[in-house]
């Protein structure tokens, strides 16, 4: 019987470490950008449903806690100052966004690898645009790398099991 059990337990024994990642943006959601894959770090992955308090008249113990709506938090994705000659489409998305107040929103997806590089779980960002960048600060004493922070709202995710 216990055979029967282990042979059953979904429980991952082995969980995936988190540095095999890959952020890849679709122009109006159907072109990929092949340049603006690699970051150092992605964040803000977060969901929450909010709730309502409804007081029923009379009742005094308690409350009726109600689903409301679902809120999200940006997505927020860090990576080393890009300076190659390729320009950067995300960099000239973000600079549309902030000088011209222009907004071309894109679905990013976030993949996660196993030690393979297979796709093993990823993570949908529906109809991102941006709505923070900032650079690390610049200290002559530090001998450290340069970091880009972007962050987007979006619509909502969905998660994908591959």
């Amino acid at each position: 019987m216990s055979q029967f059990l282990e042979k059953i337990n979904f429980a991952d024994r082995t969980p995936e470490l988190s540095h095999r990642f890959g952020v890849f943006f679709f122009a109006g959601g159907l072109i990929p950008n092949p340049i603006d894959i690699r970051f150092q770090k992605v964040s803000g992955m977060s969901t929450e449903v909010q709730l309502e308090t409804i007081n029923e008249g009379g009742q005094n113990l308690h409350t009726h806690r109600l689903p409301s709506k679902v809120s999200y938090t940006n997505l927020v994705l860090e990576r080393g100052y890009v300076t190659s000659r390729i320009p950067s489409p995300l960099n000239l998305e973000f600079n549309l966004a902030f000088s011209r107040f222009k907004f071309y929103p894109s679905n990013v997806l976030v993949t996660k690898f196993n030690e393979a590089g297979n796709p093993i779980g990823a993570w949908l960002f529906l109809k991102a645009y941006p709505v923070k960048w900032s650079v690390s600060d610049l200290d002559a004493q530090s001998n450290s790398v340069a970091i880009d922070t972007m962050e987007l709202a979006y619509t909502r995710f969905q998660i994908m099991r591959i």
